[in-house]
């Protein structure tokens, strides 16, 4: 993970430089999808490349706008896209991070309003993506049908970061520096 966002850090450096010389260059795109298994730090990451987008001035904020289905999909018609708006609306100049995103796409139910979500998204992503970065999160197996299933989503998501589940030997190093720090007292650490 860390090795794959450097990678993306590095081509914003190659960006940036040759504006700064006045060479040849296009904004990139910079949407993401962030794909592992439950408890593997992806929010905690995208909040990171939020920070590092600021950073490198690709955008205007640090903000991590975060929202699953919920935020986005309404009850009835006409409730969907003022919601998806204002979600989008809060994370402008930002990113907006979507927990669980292959719940957007329900295929068994052609009348679901979470299509409506994903073609305002793939809207907003190409007209503001100077001002709006979105980074789509879930488990691997289900973002893979949910990026399958629309093309034109596959083809504004460029960057794809792999989480991989932590080892025993892992978990217990992280079990151990949480007991240092104070996060959990020593009794519980068994435990983990």
């Amino acid at each position: 993970v860390k090795r794959r966002v450097r990678e993306i850090a590095s081509l914003l450096l190659v960006d940036r430089a040759r504006r700064q010389f006045g060479l040849a260059s296009s904004p990139p795109t910079l949407h993401m999808s962030c794909t592992g298994g439950p408890s593997t730090p992806k929010t905690t990451v995208a909040l990171r490349i939020a920070y590092i987008l600021h950073a490198l001035g690709y955008s205007r904020t640090s903000r991590l706008h975060t929202v699953t289905r919920d935020d986005l999909v309404g009850q009835f018609i006409g409730h969907t896209a003022p919601k998806t708006k204002e979600a989008i609306a809060r994370a402008a100049g930002g990113v907006l991070f979507i927990d669980e995103a292959y719940y957007l796409f329900r295929q068994e139910n052609e009348r679901d309003y979470g299509q409506e979500v994903i073609e305002i998204l793939l809207t907003e992503m190409e007209n503001e993506r100077g001002d709006l970065v979105v980074i789509f999160a879930g488990y691997p197996d289900r973002m893979a049908t949910f990026f399958g299933a629309n093309t034109g989503l596959s083809l504004r998501v460029p960057h794809h970061i792999a989480f991989e589940d932590y080892s025993t030997a892992e978990l217990l190093q992280i079990a151990d520096l949480m007991v240092v720090a104070g996060r959990v007292s020593p009794k519980m650490a068994p435990v983990l």
